[in-house]
């Protein structure tokens, strides 16, 4: 199981990732993501599907036409983990 990132660790790791922030209350991150419409946001979140079942870390996400909303926290660690800095930058590859 992955372990928690320190408080320093956590920090150090939110300040190379672009537009993820801290979830209020929550050892989790977020970010939202802006597309040109529903098709390509939904387009977006299969690819992020795909990956989510080869990496076997799944996010809590929400979609609204073309702005999907997503947090990421490993909760069998509960909390923030390198995995999760890991999807993070993953998704942020697959961009916008």
């Amino acid at each position: 199981m992955p372990k928690r990132l320190g408080h320093e660790a956590r920090d150090e790791a939110l300040a190379t990732l672009t537009g993820w922030k801290l979830v209020e209350g929550r050892e989790a991150i977020s970010k939202r993501f802006v597309f040109r419409d529903f098709s390509e946001a939904f387009g977006w979140m299969t690819r992020v599907a795909l990956l989510a079942e080869r990496m076997n870390h799944h996010p809590e996400w929400s979609n609204v036409y073309r702005t999907v909303e997503v947090t990421l926290s490993t909760h069998d660690a509960g909390g923030l983990t390198e995995l999760d800095v890991k999807f993070a930058r993953a998704l942020d590859g697959l961009g916008i």
